[in-house]
């Protein structure tokens, strides 16, 4: 692979990651000045959707039977764990297992049957940043694992 295409993926690779970290970011962001950790606005958004799905779906049993009936835990989990993956991506802190912490969050939103089209380019993203080293490239990330050579967090 020619110096060019390599910094080219390289610098592609962490587009995508601050872009990454962008959107968490303001998912969190949203969630937070709209009150959603205090009130029952989540609830309401399950018990919409609910209602718009097939109810012998794996999502309707999600709904009903997680989803639901957790939503204050399942608000500040989604909300600390989008705050975590946002900084984790913006400062290339542990960012490979922020990468996993962002796939379990999507897997979750989409389990809830809020799947759209724009799930699969974050799906695809949240592998690639696994299976690179970006926060070693750009990050904290590279001066922790010198430091730390042995911890999983900084790879």
């Amino acid at each position: 692979m020619s110096t060019r295409l390599k910094q080219g993926a390289v610098v592609t690779v962490l587009a995508l990651r601050y872009g990454f970290g962008a959107v968490f970011l303001y998912g969190a962001y949203h969630k937070l000045s709209r009150g959603w950790l205090s009130s029952p606005v989540m609830r309401e958004h399950f018990v919409q959707r609910l209602g718009e799905i097939d109810p012998a779906c794996f999502a309707a049993a999600y709904l009903r039977h997680f989803a639901i009936p957790w939503y204050r835990p399942v608000a500040w989990v989604l909300t600390l764990g989008q705050i975590c993956v946002a900084l984790g991506m913006l400062l290339g802190l542990a960012v490979r297992p922020n990468a996993a912490l962002a796939l379990f969050l999507l897997s979750n939103i989409s389990a809830g049957s809020f799947y759209n089209l724009s799930m699969p380019p974050f799906f695809a993203t949240a592998l690639l940043l696994i299976a690179t080293p970006s926060g070693q490239w750009a990050g904290l990330d590279k001066g922790l694992h010198q430091r730390y050579p042995a911890a999983l967090w900084f790879k």
